[in-house]
């Protein structure tokens, strides 16, 4: 890290009293290369430890006068890097990430030169064998004082998490919001079971559209279409025209309605295209974090099209099985959404056995089981020739860890091909045999055309 890195500290030290509250306690002397900066580390510590109190420059000033260990060089040139700090702003999360690796690589480095000194023997109160212990706790600096939950001691903050109200990304569909208890949380992984050609892109380009409508900023990463075949089906869906029309109109009413559309939708979207098999979660994050510099962009919902086709930043795939490697890029993507704080949808095709079942289930997952025992929230989506005569689609919970999946098993949805939309149906559509629907609440009001009739469950020739 550069020596700039270290003023911006020193400098945070003074003027930030959260970060110094925060950071001070894991910060020490030796992690200063140069002198002129421990000197005033040490001065800076010695006062919030003495006064509980962030130091001013002239306090740090009349306690580095009264060092009588300077020389007189020295007391110039640590005065002179006491001047050329300043107040800063800084992202708050930034500063803290920065500086816990800051000292984790400075407790690394030195623990591996108090090593290379044991081994050449000038370190004579260590022998060989301490040397796993060192490099063990130079490993362990974290600014994570949190090390476990106190079932007894931590009942407030226990009581507290159950009445706190979770921030989630809603759906503009109500049966999917009923089972997942208002919308996707954080943090979650998310899975769509389609086969193809029934609507794993439609589904997800209708909830990224939504989305943003609401106001939510979507980052749309496409591995199997390109960007501009994901914005035609955007288009189709928020200008509310089909697809073919948008190819027929003239530039004056489509820009007309993008205009209109730019003020009613107040969220962002972002569509990314990367080769087929060649991203994983690594290329995702460079993503992010140059979104977040070039376009101050962060995303609340990220979708992925889709899952099977990404590639696993542990793994190459080659020599592994389909089991292990699909697991590996679905735990990935998870792990993507913790770090990122955001619900991520993407989708995974079923087998071929599952394409034409008429009762789809996690078994007839393609590739790999491991897929949905990753996930948080997984559906099937289910078609056949009489529901797409209706303009309809069945959805059937296979998982669900934000709610009971025997409630609300299977409900239908109408579908808009023409404008790549998705729309609530009327109650009466939900005949569905064994769906242990709930019958008493009532549903938001359609907003698509309305079928006057309804398919069933038992059919053959399901596409799933």
């Amino acid at each position: 890290m550069s020596n700039q890195f270290e003023k911006t500290l020193l400098s945070n030290l003074i003027y930030n009293e959260e970060f110094t509250r925060k950071a001070l306690p894991f910060i020490k002397e030796e992690f200063f290369q140069d002198r002129n900066e421990v000197v005033l580390f040490n001065i800076i510590n010695g006062f919030v430890i003495k006064y509980n109190n962030l130091p001013s420059k002239e306090a740090i000033s009349i306690e580095l006068s009264n060092l009588k260990s300077l020389t007189e060089d020295e007391f110039k040139n640590i005065n002179s890097l006491l001047n050329t700090l300043q107040q800063e702003e800084v992202e708050q999360k930034w500063l803290l990430d920065t500086t816990e690796k800051w000292c984790k690589d400075r407790a690394v480095y030195n623990a591996v030169l108090k090593g290379i000194k044991i081994i050449d023997g000038k370190d004579k109160k260590h022998t060989p064998e301490a040397i796993p212990n060192i490099l063990s706790d130079a490993l362990a600096v974290s600014f994570d004082q949190h090390i476990g939950h106190d079932y007894l001691n931590n009942s407030e903050e226990r009581f507290e998490y159950y009445h706190k109200v979770e921030e989630r990304v809603k759906f503009d569909l109500s049966y999917f919001n009923r089972i997942t208890k208002g919308g996707l949380p954080p943090k979650t992984l998310n899975v769509a079971l389609a086969g193809t050609g029934v609507g794993k892109s439609l589904f997800m380009c209708h909830l990224a559209a939504s989305m943003i409508s609401q106001g939510r900023n979507v980052l749309y990463i496409t591995l199997e279409m390109a960007e501009e075949r994901i914005a035609e089906r955007i288009d189709a869906n928020l200008l509310d025209v089909t697809i073919d029309d948008l190819y027929d109109m003239p530039k004056s009413i489509y820009d007309s309605k993008v205009n209109k559309l730019q003020n009613r939708v107040q969220g962002q979207l972002i569509i990314k295209e990367y080769p087929t098999a060649a991203a994983h979660t690594g290329h995702f994050k460079n993503l992010l974090d140059e979104l977040a510099l070039k376009k101050s962009f962060k995303p609340d919902i990220i979708f992925i099209d889709y899952l099977n086709i990404c590639s696993s930043s542990r793994f190459k795939g080659g020599n592994i099985s389909s089991y292990f490697y699909v697991k590996a890029i679905a735990e990935e993507l998870r792990g993507l959404a913790v770090v990122y704080n955001v619900p991520i949808v993407s989708a995974t095709q079923t087998t071929r056995t599952g394409y034409m079942s008429s009762d789809v289930g996690l078994e007839d997952t393609s590739e790999s089981f491991g897929l949905p025992a990753t996930a948080d929230f997984m559906f099937a989506l289910i078609s056949n020739e009489e529901l797409e005569e209706l303009n309809q689609m069945k959805v059937k919970q296979l998982k669900n860890r934000y709610n009971d999946p025997a409630i609300n098993r299977a409900f239908i949805i109408g579908v808009d091909r023409a404008k790549m939309r998705l729309y609530d149906v009327e109650q009466t559509a939900q005949q569905i045999v064994d769906s242990n629907q709930e019958s008493k609440e009532k549903i938001e009001k359609p907003s698509g055309p309305q079928p006057t009739e309804s398919a069933y469950d038992k059919f053959s020739d399901f596409k799933v």
